[in-house]
């Protein structure tokens, strides 16, 4: 059902079930997926595509132009998955190059007003809190929680499982199955809870705790990697991978 205050282009494309709210607008060379609900007053610019069962709450803006003085208008996109949640004021950026895709998973949460840069890459079941604010090329990895008002510098990663605390400032790498805290944000502990919730073995938990003393010790990093490499776990093998595929460096648990 399309309310008649909405303007739909007649080149967009709507599945079948889609509902668009009053004073919505879908521009031409949108994909719209089966069962979407577009809330009023939504903006669904050119060259975005949604998948299947997402609900897009007021005033969210998916697809606008990146934020970043090197843009030329082109062909770039921003590609959304099936059954994620874009609450009230949330702003997600297409491509800042030709071809280029923003994209996000299946079944995110997306709270209130936070945003995703250009060239973004965000796994299944990510939740950005209220406010959380990712910069360009930033990529975080399934299951990872990001808490309200904290900041994403360009090009970081996010390990699966992580969590990046409130009001945290991250400039490294955030790593897999902890938690990042502070201004700078370092790893300072376990993400216990997500962990549990997620459903990871006690005995990979135990390894992984093993894994993170090693990361507080004294011991040089390719030691400590060695040691890691050695262990039989595949949560602490992915985690030693993480840091080794580091580029701008990890947030060090010391």
């Amino acid at each position: 059902m399309i309310h008649p205050t909405a303007l739909v282009d007649p080149g967009a494309r709507l599945g079948r079930d889609v509902t668009v709210g009053p004073y919505a607008v879908i521009e031409a060379d949108t994909e719209i997926g089966d069962g979407c609900a577009i809330a009023a007053h939504a903006v669904i610019k050119r060259y975005t595509r949604l998948g299947r069962d997402n609900r897009v709450a007021e005033h969210a803006v998916l697809g606008g132009e990146p934020q970043d003085f090197k843009f030329r208008d082109c062909a770039s996109f921003v590609e959304i998955g099936d059954g994620n949640r874009i609450r009230e004021g949330v702003t997600v950026h297409r491509s800042n190059h030709e071809g280029g895709v923003t994209r996000i998973g299946d079944a995110c949460f997306l709270m209130a007003c936070s945003h995703v840069a250009h060239d973004c890459v965000l796994g299944n079941q990510v939740i950005l809190a209220n406010g959380a604010l990712l910069g360009g090329h930033v990529e975080i990895a399934e299951r990872a929680f990001v808490s309200g008002a904290a900041t994403l510098h360009q090009f970081c990663r996010v390990g699966r499982m992580a969590m990046v605390a409130a009001s945290a400032r991250v400039s490294q790498d955030c790593l897999p199955f902890t938690i990042t805290d502070g201004n700078p944000g370092r790893a300072r502990a376990l993400n216990l809870v997500g962990l549990r919730r997620a459903g990871l073995p006690e005995a990979e938990i135990a390894a992984l705790r093993r894994a993170f003393h090693l990361l507080r010790s004294p011991r040089a990093l390719e030691a400590i990697l060695a040691a890691m490499e050695a262990e039989a776990s595949p949560a602490v093998q992915e985690l030693a991978a993480f840091i080794r595929a580091s580029a701008r460096g990890f947030a060090h648990a010391r």
